[in-house]
């Protein structure tokens, strides 16, 4: 089944239309007094105290070393600003237009991902990543929101009915994606796509059964995978260490334990011990001792949110969340006020995005989900990450400002 542009008109819909897909070119009126505001000021937010937790990870171990202790600050800066423009671009456009491009931009998804097969460079153990000049892009990042929009114009045509044939073909679709990006040894993109796939199948009128049916066959699915040898030995340990690992601080890995599972173990350890350091209200901004000894591994990227709570502690950590709960709240406020079915799926698939990665972030750091290479949205190090956060949030507040177009 292919992606198709053209539809009779649907009632409810308007300007030709079915399930928000245009029949007819577009003419965009953007009704900038429906922006959300209060979306946007969160998402601003939490961007900025990203930019912050940045420089405090990085700042004693870059001036140790001669370099500018501002220097990966300043990116995380640069990176914002790109990702602010992305944003305004996403809101420049009717997002039913967006839509009308479907077929190219899973298209050009696929590329991007077999274009990382062939040239991509490895990166903290992945090989995501895309060297341009001095930049290195992470295109695994940005299909996340293709795929969104993608899903989003086949599962509209369907009108809230979505037959067991019209699932194999998404079920196919989502697929190719997510096994590029794990053959790139991203796991955790994999899963956060297959996150966003089920959130948009549910909320596109998949029946029950087919959804029983499809969980049912993932788990067994897991369980094969984890059985027979299909997932690398240092992908099992990340999925599964916290699952074993010893409670409470400072009783990583014994001295039998495999290596891959003792490092695994050894990050978690210091994770949960910055994390605790914090206690109620923190030790304050830079002086977190963990923090400053960059005792956690990877701290300015995955885990990047024990910076938040060493130097901040349970309160501050409570308002990084509540400002998360903020924005998923408005995801699924303009997911509802949508005009079209389109719009409420491109909303749900952003929702699922952001809610998955947040989830799974915050409860990798405490040792309660497993290790999967999942960035904190909007905080974590790293320019796609960021960029692309920034434009699914500016897809979001596009659906909620035409919702009366």
């Amino acid at each position: 089944m292919a992606f198709t542009t053209s539809a009779t008109t649907s009632p409810g819909t308007g300007g030709g239309s079915a399930g928000g897909v245009p029949r007819h070119p577009i003419v965009a009126s953007p009704s900038w007094r429906h922006v959300d505001v209060l979306l946007i000021m969160v998402t601003a937010a939490v961007s900025a105290l990203g930019v912050l937790m940045v420089y405090s990870t990085t700042k004693i171990q870059l001036a140790a070393s001669g370099a500018d202790p501002q220097s990966e600050m300043k990116k995380q800066a640069i990176y914002a600003v790109v990702g602010v423009i992305g944003f305004v671009v996403a809101l420049s456009f009717d997002y039913r237009r967006f839509l009308s491009w479907a077929p190219v931009l899973y298209a050009g998804s696929i590329l991007l991902l077999l274009a990382t097969l062939a040239i991509g460079k490895t990166t903290l153990g992945a090989d995501s990543w895309i060297q341009v000049g001095s930049i290195q892009v992470e295109p695994s990042e940005l299909v996340k929101v293709l795929l969104i929009l993608s899903l989003a114009a086949l599962l509209a045509r369907r009108q809230g009915s979505v037959s067991g044939r019209v699932l194999l073909v998404v079920l196919g679709l989502s697929a190719i994606p997510i096994l590029l990006i794990y053959k790139q040894d991203a796991l955790g993109s994999a899963m956060v796509l297959a996150v966003v796939m089920i959130g948009m199948l549910l909320m596109g009128g998949t029946k029950g059964r087919h959804m029983v049916a499809l969980v049912l066959v993932a788990a067994v699915a897991m369980g094969a995978i984890l059985q027979l040898g299909v997932l690398k030995q240092y992908q099992k340990d990340r999925l599964t260490t916290f699952l074993t690992a010893p409670s409470g601080v400072g009783t990583s890995a014994s001295s039998g334990a495999d290596p891959e599972a003792a490092s695994v173990e050894y990050q978690l350890d210091q994770s949960k011990a910055a994390i605790a350091n914090g206690g109620l209200d923190g030790k304050g901004l830079y002086k977190g001792y963990l923090t400053n000894l960059s005792y956690v591994p990877n701290q300015s990227t995955d885990f990047i949110f024990t910076a938040v709570a060493e130097q901040f502690g349970f309160v501050g950590s409570a308002a990084l969340l509540a400002l998360f709960v903020i924005m998923v709240w408005r995801s699924w406020r303009a997911a509802l006020v949508s005009r079209d079915l389109a719009g409420t799926l491109i909303c749900v698939g952003v929702l699922a995005m952001i809610t998955f990665q947040v989830f799974e972030n915050v409860g990798m750091t405490m040792g309660i989900m497993p290790v999967a290479g999942i960035t904190l949205p909007l905080v974590s190090y790293g320019g796609s990450s960021m960029v692309v956060d920034w434009v699914a949030i500016g897809l979001v507040v596009n659906v909620g400002m035409r919702r009366f177009s």
